[in-house]
């Protein structure tokens, strides 16, 4: 057995959180990643957007985590998004039925991202909303912020998050309705900097 000296900083050898990708693409996204909610839903949405780094330029490689609850407003407990063949191991899909409100996709060439899912319900005293979890080139750590989706101004304006936020902060967080879909785009920094959210 190789035993690795760790006594200090500079002897600790990188773990995959400090090895900066590109490499979400090779093994996390799924075929049907994008399809959350189950396919011929009549409240299917779409949201979809452009993520872009600092200096505006698309990110063609980066991945896309998306959670929501469903129209009620209570969180899925059902499985589904990864099922597997028992027999053979191989992958099945989801199974098109159920609504697990969990989806992952990979932008694409010009950065674009999408997900099908049901708009969400509100949830004790926020707005409804959708999160979001990025990975991408350069960051050492995902970050993590929310979708809301316009329609009920009220519960946006009375949201306890973006009450705390100025007008141009907010803009950040909330989808542009654009008649059959919604777009969010996702400013990694610099001007028009997507709000991103800590949890401890």
């Amino acid at each position: 057995m190789t035993r690795i000296d760790t006594s200090g900083p500079g002897r600790v050898p990188p773990t995959p959180s400090h090895t900066v990708g590109p490499f979400y693409g090779y093994a996390l996204p799924f075929p049907g990643g994008e399809d959350v909610a189950p396919l011929g839903h009549p409240d299917t949405v779409t949201v979809h957007g452009y993520v872009r780094d600092g200096e505006g330029a698309p990110l063609p490689d980066a991945l896309i985590e998306v959670w929501g609850a469903d129209p009620g407003g209570r969180v899925p407990k059902a499985d589904g998004s990864l099922r597997r063949d028992p027999a053979s191991g191989g992958y099945l899909g989801r199974n098109g039925v159920e609504f697990t409100g969990w989806g992952r996709v990979q932008t694409d060439a010009d950065g674009h991202w999408y997900v099908r899912t049901l708009r969400p319900g509100a949830r004790g005293n926020s707005a409804p909303y959708l999160s979001v979890c990025v990975f991408a080139r350069g960051l050492l750590v995902h970050l993590f912020t929310r979708i809301y989706l316009p329609g009920d101004e009220a519960a946006l304006a009375a949201d306890p998050l973006l009450r705390r936020l100025d007008e141009e902060r907010r803009a950040t967080l909330i989808a542009r309705d654009e008649g059959a879909a919604y777009r969010f785009d996702i400013r990694l920094q610099g001007e028009g900097e997507t709000v991103f959210l800590e949890y401890q």
